[in-house]
């Protein structure tokens, strides 16, 4: 929540939301980034960081995935387009800074 790279708009929006879920989606992808060293983080710090807070974990089930698998290709990206398919299935409001996720609707919100 402190970080720069946070939009105040973003902030704002986890602060009012009654909860708020991390997907295992979006720390698969940091680890991978880490691996690849495109990004800087300790994973362990990270998920303390988060337990410490009152996020939600959000594990990919099987209606994830087949939800998944019947979205339109409006974005190529394995790891966004779960992210879609979780928040329609749970129903959530996905919050992101990829404005090309916006074409699967409502359930995307651009911060």
């Amino acid at each position: 929540m402190g970080s720069k790279k946070l939009s105040r708009e973003a902030a704002r929006a986890i602060e009012r939301a009654e909860s708020v879920h991390v997907s295992s989606v979006s720390l698969w992808e940091i680890g991978i980034k880490a691996a690849l060293g495109k990004l800087e983080i300790d994973l362990d710090d990270l998920v303390h960081s988060l337990n410490d807070r009152t996020f939600e974990q959000l594990p990919v089930t099987w209606e994830h995935a087949q939800i998944f698998s019947e979205l339109p290709l409006h974005h190529r990206d394995p790891f966004d387009r779960m992210l879609v398919a979780q928040a329609k299935s749970e129903p959530l409001v996905l919050l992101t800074h990829d404005e090309a996720l916006s074409a699967y609707g409502a359930l995307v919100k651009i911060a």
